[in-house]
């Protein structure tokens, strides 16, 4: 027959574009290079998400140029980001759908980024219990790891899970997408890097490491003492003396696969709760960052027993980058809404902040929301005229009067963190 469907040459169905874009309208994001948002490929799929179906399954899909975002970080210098568009953002998914299937039975217990009914908490979990059994930590910091992917490396390393053509073909050709970079200028391939913000770089940074780091390190180190969260990775040793040896065996090993370690990030923690040793021509902290909060000895009861042991906190730097947010939402200059208003802007990022950092030693965000509470009240201030020209006690005064006549009106009030 003349009208009859011809058999695509890859086996991609349209209810797996369809699914994959679900996905991609959940996690949110911004548009890429062509301005086309999520909501507008939400109110017209036909005309966005069929192109995609066809061309993927007829082995014509060409992805477009990534745009570059530069996020500012907290030591001053500022971070790549790839937003690669909407539609290639759902052709991604399509593709980690099926390649994570093949790929995450083989990954090691001891990786927990980005991988499915694992968390950070989980790696946070993993590594307090590890610091209490093992006195030295190596903290490590591979430079500029999603910039330095070597492309042939990653695709070799691709095809020892998946010898299927539309996997690798598509992967090859993300891999090798150009960035529009903020100038607006091109900038074409150079044989290594992807993008940190595409849909499946996390599965293919995953996928680099597992052969990289996770199987040798396995094989150093008993126990696979260690926990890697995509590039964040800790390592745990016994003694002094292991722990340099693991740390001279791992630039060797990253070398191999052309990259190297950030030296001035990458440190050695002693963790064991007596006084911290005294090693020459080394330089050892008592505190590492991991995942948003530090580790470092505390005071802990295990079993009735009161001892110090190296246990995670949300971290200086987390709290520093809550206190920019409010700050940011200028939440004092609100004067033209109510009290209860202001409770339900705040409220889904302030539950978020609590279910996080709160898991662990929840007590420690007494700080980020005491701030919190001293902008309600210079919007007490600003708001009524009767505490304008009086000192700031008499609105903080009247904040505590409200929170003890109603403790659930902002979230931080209801877990006790009240003014």
């Amino acid at each position: 027959m003349i009208f009859e469907e011809r058999q695509k040459t890859h086996p991609i169905d349209r209810k797996q574009v369809w699914e994959a874009f679900k996905q991609v309208r959940a996690s949110g994001g911004s548009a890429g290079v062509d301005g086309t948002t999520i909501d507008v490929v939400r109110s017209n799929p036909r005309k966005y998400l069929y192109p995609v179906w066809s061309r993927m399954a007829s082995g014509s899909y060409f992805p477009k140029p990534v745009r570059q975002v530069l996020i500012p970080k907290s030591d001053g210098t500022k971070r790549s980001l790839g937003i690669p568009t909407v539609a290639d953002r759902v052709a991604q998914m399509v593709v980690k759908q099926k390649l994570e299937k093949l790929v995450d039975k083989h990954f090691s217990a001891c990786s927990f980024g980005y991988r499915p009914d694992l968390s950070a908490h989980d790696a946070i979990e993993r590594c307090r219990v590890h610091c209490m059994r093992h006195s030295w930590v190596i903290d490590l910091d591979i430079k500029g790891f999603f910039d330095n992917i070597d492309h042939e490396l990653m695709m070799q390393l691709v095809k020892r899970f998946t010898q299927e053509r539309y996997i690798l073909l598509y992967i090859e050709r993300w891999l090798k997408a150009p960035i529009r970079l903020t100038d607006g200028t091109l900038k074409e391939s150079e044989g290594r890097g992807t993008p940190q913000g595409g849909v499946i770089s996390p599965l293919l940074a995953n996928i680099f490491l597992h052969f990289a780091f996770d199987m040798w390190i396995g094989k150093q180190l008993p126990k696979e003492r260690f926990e890697r969260y995509a590039d964040d990775i800790i390592i745990h040793c016994s003694t002094f003396k292991e722990t340099m040896r693991i740390l001279e065996a791992v630039k060797l090993r990253l070398r191999e696969y052309k990259l190297e370690l950030n030296q001035s990030k990458t440190k050695i923690v002693y963790c064991h709760a007596s006084q911290k040793p005294q090693i020459p021509d080394q330089e050892v902290y008592r505190s590492f960052d991991f995942l948003g909060f530090t580790f470092k000895p505390r005071i802990i009861k295990t079993r009735g027993i009161i001892q110090v042991g190296t246990t995670p906190a949300i971290s200086r730097a987390s709290q520093k980058r809550i206190n920019e947010q409010c700050f940011k939402l200028k939440i004092h200059r609100m004067v033209h809404l109510t009290l209860d208003k202001i409770a339900i802007i705040l409220r889904s990022r302030t539950r978020g902040w609590i279910n996080y950092y709160g898991k662990f030693r929840r007590s420690d965000m007494h700080g980020v929301f005491r701030t919190l509470n001293f902008r309600l009240a210079r919007w007490v201030r600003n708001k009524y005229r009767r505490f304008r020209r009086k000192h700031w006690f008499f609105a903080y005064k009247w904040l505590v009067d409200v929170s003890q006549k109603f403790p659930s009106l902002f979230v931080h009030w209801e877990y006790g963190f009240r003014p």
